[in-house]
């Protein structure tokens, strides 16, 4: 593993990059310092570009949310979700599982993710016992989103009654304008914990990166991903074969700060070998 202070030294590797959003470009308020300027000489550099996100919104309102940041549609080459994927699950109904889902929908998270939603034949009911299963995109803007017990009524109501739940962000947590709070995959944890069944829909699940790979058009062996989080981005990353880099000033920033023997112990707990860590995603 090396430890770099960008990931321009990489470059030469590589021709493509599937890139992690939160932690990486920015914050959930803005993009982090220098983020922008390394996305612009990747793309100076002929790099083609994925943004992969496990953002509970369909990819049309990320790009919007890029381009209030600054980050415009140039700097990259295409955009895959979480919430994206879940909306084209419960859409074509690939399998028996999602079949037998229903109609009917008790949806967990802030309003500004019914996009996920939109154009599909779902009711969107009020109450656990009006539904036929639950579409779960983390906590209400309305309740304390540092404190996941304050959603366990609501989530033994629909465990209590059977519900299936489509966990559409499986981030345990995030880091937003300098807050730590809680994220769907908390939720669903929490879920299965009272006997709830729950479908993750996101990294580190291989079946997100098919449609990424699709519009990299590039062998994995060509492919380098970067992400903050181990759990998902660099734990999905070695699912599909694919190299990535470690950025440490996102989730795990706070308790490895950057201690070398602590970033590569942790690593090795977690069976996990990134080529490479950088401190912040900058060019270096």
């Amino acid at each position: 593993m090396r430890h770099l202070a960008g990931i321009g030294a990489l470059m030469p590797g590589y021709d493509g990059l599937i890139l992690d959003l939160w932690g990486v470009v920015h914050d959930g308020v803005r993009p982090y310092p220098g983020a922008r300027e390394c996305l612009g000489r990747l793309r100076a550099e002929g790099k083609r570009i994925v943004l992969l996100s496990n953002a509970p919104r369909r990819a049309e309102p990320v790009r919007r949310q890029l381009r209030r940041m600054g980050i415009e549609d140039d700097l990259y080459d295409g955009v895959m979700t979480s919430g994206e994927a879940s909306h084209l699950l419960l859409r074509d109904r690939p399998d028996a599982w999602s079949q037998a889902l229903g109609r009917q929908v008790f949806h967990m998270g802030p309003g500004r993710d019914r996009n996920v939603l939109d154009g599909l034949d779902i009711e969107i009911v009020e109450t656990p016992d009006r539904a036929s299963f639950v579409l779960n995109t983390g906590p209400d803007e309305q309740a304390d989103q540092t404190d996941p017990s304050t959603f366990d009524e609501a989530l033994m109501a629909c465990a209590g009654l059977g519900l299936r739940m489509i966990c559409a962000n499986p981030d345990l947590e995030v880091i937003r304008g300098g807050v730590r709070v809680v994220c769907a995959g908390t939720l669903a944890m929490r879920y299965r914990e009272m006997g709830g069944e729950v479908l993750d829909v996101g990294k580190p699940d291989p079946l997100i990166y098919r449609p990424v790979m699709e519009m990299l058009g590039l062998a994995p062996a060509r492919v380098l991903a970067v992400g903050d989080a181990l759990r998902t981005d660099i734990a999905g990353a070695a699912a599909v074969g694919v190299d990535s880099c470690w950025v440490l000033g996102g989730l795990h920033g706070e308790h490895l700060g950057g201690n070398q023997d602590a970033i590569e112990a942790e690593a090795a707990r977690a069976g996990l070998s990134p080529v490479a860590t950088a401190p912040h995603f900058v060019w270096g």
